[in-house]
């Protein structure tokens, strides 16, 4: 399950997506250079091998550590994309071909512009078909996938089921969830779908209501519409944008799948924000890009990153590899105590709040994005730290604490 929007304002485009997937599931932060000329005649995604470009764009990504791909990036042209699943009735139950994620990056990867990755996904998808096991450690979870597209420009959002697609263009805003949206106002289709209500064709309706997706697609687009009515989008905006529950009680075993801000809780709810960005666009300047690289948006820090900055507290590609060893995995003592413990939560989110607008101000000039990542870097071994200080208290009578209590011994987590 996952959230992305998209706003336009002020002759800019605001990006934010939450990547809803399986609690233990580590989210790494990933830095890719430019590539010029390369010679290599193919490259293997998560479970194919496609033909290869000479010339690549420079990209973040943030991603599964055990996939090719990624569940949002950005490239160095100024090119953003956000995807998710979505449960038609083309979903392929066997065999493997592109993810939805590998498809993601390759559009990041050869399109200078939105139109262009749009271009690049569709043909990838025309000619290899999508599909495969999706899940960390259910592999039996597979999806089709739909996807928000953007420039400084123009922003799309596309819909697919198996190898057919629907492209709709955004006007002002919009708000993707795990659901179908686009009917017969597409813009753009594949072969044979002229005047194909897309949605009524395709969707399906079980994971569309145990998931709650038009729900969070509803909560996303009223918060997404005061911007636009106020004129007040921001990247503090956006970030408050995916922090959003349906409920504002503090007890988060009685959230639910209606929160754009997710938070897993057993059986019926298995999914947990794991990872989020928020990007800024404008007509001739870089990208401005923040991420938690962690779980939960509301107990986490948004974190600016750039294509001209090593960043050696989120990109290290050798910890990226192993999950256990990245920012992820140490920040979910900090995640997973804050479930439980108001006073450490209440506390996290006063030092959370003050650190994120350090954060925000090196888009101003007033930090260095050297400064901030050293910041950053300090305030998660501390909060590591005093997470680690005692056990997490579980009650055996409630499903909600068991649930995380088989999590954290699954996944070493307070284990001190």
């Amino acid at each position: 399950m996952c959230d992305t929007q998209i706003i336009q304002q002020g002759g800019h485009t605001y990006f934010a997506k939450n990547s809803d997937r399986e609690a233990s599931e580590p989210q790494v932060m990933v830095r890719r250079a430019p590539v010029h000329g390369d010679t290599a005649a193919t490259v293997h995604t998560t479970y194919i091998t496609v033909p290869q470009v000479p010339d690549r764009f420079g990209l973040i990504l943030s991603k599964p550590h055990w996939i090719w791909g990624a569940e949002m990036g950005v490239n160095d042209q100024g090119v953003v994309i956000g995807n998710e699943a979505v449960f038609t009735t083309q979903i392929i139950r066997k065999g493997e071909a592109l993810l939805g994620m590998d498809l993601l990056r390759l559009g990041l990867e050869r399109g200078a512009n939105a139109r262009a990755a749009l271009s690049v996904i569709t043909n990838l998808l025309e000619t290899h078909g999508q599909g495969g096991p999706a899940g960390y450690r259910d592999k039996a979870f597979r999806y089709d996938n739909s996807f928000i597209i953007a420039d400084a420009h123009e922003a799309w959002i596309l819909e697919t089921a198996g190898r057919q697609w629907a492209a709709k263009k955004v006007a002002g805003f919009g708000a993707i969830s795990n659901c179908l949206s686009i009917h017969k106002d597409h813009d753009l289709h594949s072969d044979g779908l002229q005047d194909t209500d897309f949605a009524e064709k395709f969707d399906t309706r079980f994971m569309t209501f145990m998931g709650k997706a038009r729900q969070r697609q509803a909560l996303s687009t009223q918060c997404l519409g005061g911007l636009d009515q106020h004129k007040t989008a921001s990247l503090a905006a956006m970030a408050a944008n995916l922090r959003r529950h349906q409920s504002e009680d503090k007890n988060f075993a009685r959230h639910t799948n209606g929160d754009v801000c997710m938070h897993a809780g057993g059986l019926t709810r298995p999914s947990q924000s794991c990872g989020s960005m928020i990007v800024k666009l404008g007509p001739n300047q870089s990208p401005q890009v923040m991420v938690t690289g962690t779980s939960a948006p509301c107990l986490s820090l948004f974190k600016p990153v750039s294509f001209d900055f090593a960043h050696p507290s989120f990109f290290d590609h050798a910890k990226a590899q192993s999950g256990k060893d990245s920012l992820w995995h140490h920040y979910e003592h900090v995640h997973r105590r804050a479930l439980f413990d108001l006073g450490f939560r209440n506390d996290l989110l006063i030092s959370r709040d003050d650190m994120e607008g350090k954060m925000l101000s090196v888009f101003e000039g007033k930090m260095t994005f050297e400064n901030a990542d050293a910041l950053a870097r300090h305030w998660h071994e501390d909060w590591y730290a005093k997470a680690r200080q005692k056990p997490v208290r579980f009650s055996p009578l409630r499903p909600y604490d068991r649930f995380w209590k088989k999590l954290n011994a699954k996944d070493e987590i307070i284990d001190r």
